[in-house]
């Protein structure tokens, strides 16, 4: 009888398809981001919330945007941790 070594420490379909996820959540954020950086200051945007586009400073457009790219960051970071 032959054994074969257990694929445990293996990820998942499922689990390799949340980082490719999260991945691309991230390049994303970066983006913005970086578009973000790239107007004048007296530029107003639109921030998406739920299904209503709310007009901000982009100073709190790009905090919220950071602060989204670190918490993907931080679940795919756990997500590599396991």
């Amino acid at each position: 009888m032959t054994s074969y070594p257990t694929n445990s420490a293996r990820p998942t379909a499922s689990e390799e398809d949340l980082k490719k996820d999260l991945l691309k959540q991230i390049r994303g954020h970066e983006v913005a981001i970086a578009e973000l950086n790239s107007l004048s200051s007296s530029r107003a945007v639109y921030q998406r919330n739920g299904n209503i586009f709310f007009r901000k400073n982009i100073k709190t457009a790009t905090e919220f945007e950071q602060k989204q790219l670190d918490l993907t960051k931080a679940q795919l970071q756990k997500l590599n941790a396991t």
